[in-house]
């Protein structure tokens, strides 16, 4: 079997590297208030709702029918609305949340402070995989094309 050449930045941390600059981080002591990431949460939900191609109405639907509770198009406004300080996004609609608008983001801020980290499953890393494949086929057919055209005037 052929070896496989490795070309690695230099720069580029490993996620073992990563994971001990957390750790030792997280052995100092963290100023009052670090942990208050609620506007950082709100926008997090925010922006998964704008980017998410089903409606807001569609989304608490869906995340009704995931968790069998009657989630609202009200309660969903309420929870992301800088206006409606009381109002805060319930933990355990989280993973629906996720699951309906098709962003893990949210979820992934909440570990964060705590050196827990969201990775994508086997399943989202084939389908990512298989998105960059297909976007390395289209580079290289337009190169093969951009080359024949070249070819072409140079005659």
């Amino acid at each position: 079997m052929a070896k496989l050449k490795q070309i690695l930045d230099p720069k580029q941390a490993s996620l073992f590297d990563f994971l001990k600059n957390y750790q030792q981080e997280s052995q100092t002591q963290r100023p009052a208030g670090s942990f208050d990431i609620d506007r950082q949460f709100r926008d997090e939900i925010c922006e998964a709702l704008k980017r998410c191609p089903l409606s807001r109405y569609q989304v608490v639907a869906r995340m009704s029918e995931l968790t069998g509770t009657d989630i609202t198009k009200t309660m969903l406004d309420s929870w992301t609305a800088e206006s409606k300080e009381g109002h805060r996004f319930p933990a355990i609609f989280l993973p629906a949340f996720c699951e309906a608008t098709g962003c893990s983001e949210p979820l992934k801020l909440l570990g964060k402070p705590v050196g827990v980290f969201v990775m994508p499953g086997p399943e989202a890393l084939r389908a990512e995989i298989q998105r960059i494949e297909e976007d390395i086929n289209k580079k290289q057919n337009e190169k093969r094309k951009r080359l024949m055209f070249l070819k072409e005037m140079e005659e």
